[in-house]
């Protein structure tokens, strides 16, 4: 059993193919298929059914999966704290941020970390917060960049850089839009413009309706702020939006409710050894 075996069999689990696995690992799909069949020689276990296309995980293969990842990751991480030793900033920092923080808050720290650290091969995914979330929480992102989560898994470390203060927001012509004060509750008589459900953004305004035991009322949902703020602008809906983001299209309502924060910021995970790329990045955006 080496690292090739077992990043061979992690390919194929997650992505359910040999083909797709041998585009991943750069290498030919007979290679993965020598390289499965020798892991199952070794641990005399079939790891996968194959059954027409589909390929699927054997039990033996689900209780491989999670300790073959761990293995993975341990080497990885010796890996990284052997390079950090020399000081050099350099080699791939995988890194994920949010659409919103990408477009509104990340542009001038990665200008000043691709000008000063021009040796980092820079990995950017563009990711919805959970899914970024997701990925450093299972060890494949070094870092995220996105709105953190009220309640992180203990195995997350999270650092807020950024506060968004979110307003109730209407178009100017919207029925809302003349009235001094509008109750959570008179809210819920008109549609929301939000994102999806299972968004941290929405799971922080759901808390605040549900404390008054109040239901959404939710007509359109779509995860890009940019868009809510149009969909707003034209009449469909109310909604939340960052202080920032508002412009003279929309007419701020107020509520009387508590101020509602959401807070933006990385994570990565705490068994994690960052790179020296990830620990200067971190450190660029502590004084951002």
């Amino acid at each position: 059993m080496d690292t090739n075996t077992l990043s061979a069999f992690i390919a194929v689990a997650e992505s359910h193919s040999f083909s797709l696995a041998a585009e991943q690992l750069f290498i030919t799909q007979s290679a993965v298929s020598k390289r499965i069949a020798l892991l199952e020689e070794q641990l005399s276990q079939k790891l996968f059914d194959r059954i027409g296309r589909k390929v699927t995980l054997t039990e033996a293969g689900r209780e491989l999966l999670p300790r073959a990842k761990t293995i993975i990751s341990a080497i990885k991480d010796a890996g990284r704290a052997m390079g950090n030793l020399s000081g050099i900033v350099k080699g791939p920092l995988s890194l994920a941020a949010s659409h919103h923080i990408s477009l509104h808050r990340l542009p001038p720290v990665l200008r000043r970390f691709t000008k000063e650290h021009p040796d980092v091969q820079l990995n950017l995914r563009f990711d919805e917060s959970e899914i970024a979330y997701n990925g450093v929480l299972h060890g494949d992102l070094e870092l995220a960049l996105i709105t953190l989560a009220p309640q992180p898994d203990p195995a997350i470390y999270s650092q807020s850089i950024w506060i968004d203060q979110l307003q109730y927001v209407v178009s100017r012509d919207h029925a809302l839009a003349d009235k001094k004060h509008v109750s959570l509750e008179e809210l819920t008589n008109y549609a929301a413009i939000l994102p999806g459900a299972s968004t941290f953004t929405q799971q922080i305004v759901t808390e605040q309706f549900r404390r008054k035991a109040l239901d959404l009322n939710v007509g359109i949902s779509t995860n890009y702020l940019d868009t809510i703020r149009m969909m707003v602008s034209i009449g469909l809906g109310w909604s939340l939006l960052p202080e920032t983001m508002i412009d003279s299209t929309l007419t701020v309502i107020e509520t009387g409710s508590a101020p509602i924060q959401r807070h933006l910021g990385y994570i990565h995970h705490r068994d994690r050894t960052l790179s020296n790329a990830a620990s200067k990045l971190v450190e660029m955006l502590s004084y951002s």
